[in-house]
């Protein structure tokens, strides 16, 4: 049985675990899932959170042997936090996550992709210090393959996403490479072109990186499946 705790991605909150923690717990585990600093329950101002914060509220929840399941934009506070406390963190499992450069912000990262499919998805504040998503665009960059009701329940969900966290660059320190480490490709990923998470682990051995056939939201359209191949990582 393993601890294991979720990290969800931009605009998104621990909601979107919603049918991972029921797979999970059904096969002997102990998931759990936690918002970051703005996001579902917590309610900390946007002008007040900062790359720091995010990293410092995962430190917060790690337990003596946690499995961090990071999801995009989760990837940049995961590594982080196994640089604080490599030594409560058992592995890091990516699901088409940003994995940082050292130097590079969660912006940056992005840039470097062949494509920017999310985009056209993405609705900047007036201030630049925020964004939203465009209704008109979620499903086809989100949600394409998701049943029937998912993009409606993430719409009533979905909260602003600061800025400041992911224009801040990354500064790594040594935790993070002593853990152990898996990355989960999205081969339909309308958000962060899977060609893109390829390169990203273009160094990793391929036992350590696996592929769904799924959008960029798979704990939506196959949690089951999601959740099998999290228990294969771990049984490895």
């Amino acid at each position: 049985m393993s601890d294991i705790l979720f990290l969800h991605g931009s605009l998104h909150g621990a909601w979107c675990w919603r049918d991972m923690l029921p797979a999970l717990t059904a096969l002997g585990h102990s998931p759990r899932a936690m918002d970051m600093p703005s996001h579902g329950k917590d309610t900390t101002p946007l002008d007040q959170v900062t790359l720091d914060s995010c990293v410092a509220s995962v430190v917060d929840q790690l337990g003596d042997n946690t499995v961090l399941v990071a999801h995009s934009w989760g990837g940049y506070p995961a590594t982080l936090a196994a640089d604080i406390a490599p030594e409560k963190i058992a592995r890091i499992i990516y699901v088409c996550a940003y994995i940082p450069r050292e130097g590079h912000s969660l912006v940056d990262m992005r840039k470097l992709a062949p494509r920017q499919p999310i985009l056209k998805a993405i609705k900047r504040a007036a201030d630049n210090k925020s964004y939203t998503v465009d209704p008109a665009h979620t499903r086809e960059v989100f949600y394409q393959d998701c049943p029937e009701g998912t993009e409606d329940f993430a719409l009533a969900h979905l909260t602003p996403q600061a800025t400041l966290p992911q224009i801040t660059p990354a500064k790594l320190g040594l935790g993070h490479t002593t853990c152990a480490k898996s990355y989960v490709r999205c081969l339909y990923d309308n958000a962060i072109p899977t060609e893109f998470q390829a390169e990203m682990v273009r160094d990793w051995p391929a036992k350590d990186v696996y592929e769904m056939p799924t959008s960029h939201s798979p704990f939506f359209s196959d949690p089951t499946g999601l959740a099998a191949l999290i228990n294969t990582i771990l049984k490895e």
